[in-house]
């Protein structure tokens, strides 16, 4: 069975907490993603920021991006995963946590991102299903 190091987008650049959302914006804009980590002054993980963080945290709020930090729309739980986490496990963590997007962490370090579009390449069908029907169901 395949690893988190197996499907993974490996490479993946921090937004560092002191750096602002319209930072955040163009790093997002520029790499084609729609989500960065953050990370701390102690190169550890502190949290995850997306697009629509951005949009309805800071901006529908009335709060400037361009005066507003990466850390004050982090959030306190970060949930991530062992770069040698069985692809099950991880499935299973991403419907319960209803997360689409999961840090990889191997030695302390922030190696590689899981998202949504690595799952769709790597999981067969019935995987793919069950993680749909997980991380979209809303009770």
């Amino acid at each position: 069975m395949a690893t988190a190091r197996d499907v993974m987008h490996a490479g993946t650049q921090c937004i560092r907490e002191n750096q602002t959302l319209d930072e955040a914006a163009r790093m997002m804009r520029d790499m084609g993603v729609g989500s960065l980590p953050i990370c701390g002054n102690d190169e550890k993980l502190h949290g995850i920021i997306t697009d629509r963080d951005i949009v309805i945290k800071c901006i529908a709020e009335g709060m400037d991006p361009s005066s507003c930090t990466a850390a004050e729309l982090a959030q306190g739980k970060v949930t991530w995963v062992d770069a040698d986490t069985d692809m099950t496990d991880i499935v299973e963590m991403m419907g319960r946590e209803q997360i689409k997007r999961l840090p990889v962490i191997s030695d302390h370090r922030l190696v590689g991102m899981i998202s949504e579009a690595d799952l769709a390449r790597h999981l067969d069908d019935a995987q793919l299903s069950t993680f749909v029907e997980k991380v979209f169901a809303r009770p």
